[in-house]
């Protein structure tokens, strides 16, 4: 089995627990990551998980900004949030379509982890 490699990206200690869970949930064996700083970014990973409103060291604290910012050939990213125009806003910046935080443990969010890593359904 493959593993893959999942970093979450300006999400508080409650959201990365919440978050990690859920990514281990529905790709076993992932591995999951947090990051709180734009210089972290360079690390290996498969796919970016992002929060709206960053938390950490980022140039500002808009998620969607930090997708717009991340270079062609970069993994993909996802922003988490609840609200519909934001995740049409990041889909537009280059996210790959999102979930919300009250849909990390609904078939809503497998649908976007597993499509953004490219696996196939459950």
């Amino acid at each position: 089995m493959t593993s893959h490699k999942v970093t979450l990206v300006g999400h508080c200690r409650p959201d990365v627990f919440a978050l990690t869970a859920a990514v281990r949930g529905y790709i076993p064996g992932a591995e999951v990551n947090s990051i709180n700083s734009i210089d972290q970014m360079t690390d290996p990973t498969d796919l970016y998980l992002v929060n709206r409103i960053l938390d950490g060291r980022f140039p500002n604290e808009s998620g969607i900004e930090l997708i717009r910012n991340i270079p062609d050939g970069s993994p993909p990213a996802i922003l988490i949030t609840n609200i519909e125009e934001h995740a049409q806003a990041a889909i537009q910046a280059g996210a790959q379509p999102g979930f919300g935080k009250a849909d990390s443990r609904t078939p809503k969010a497998e649908q976007a982890l597993r499509g953004a890593l490219k696996m196939e359904a459950k």
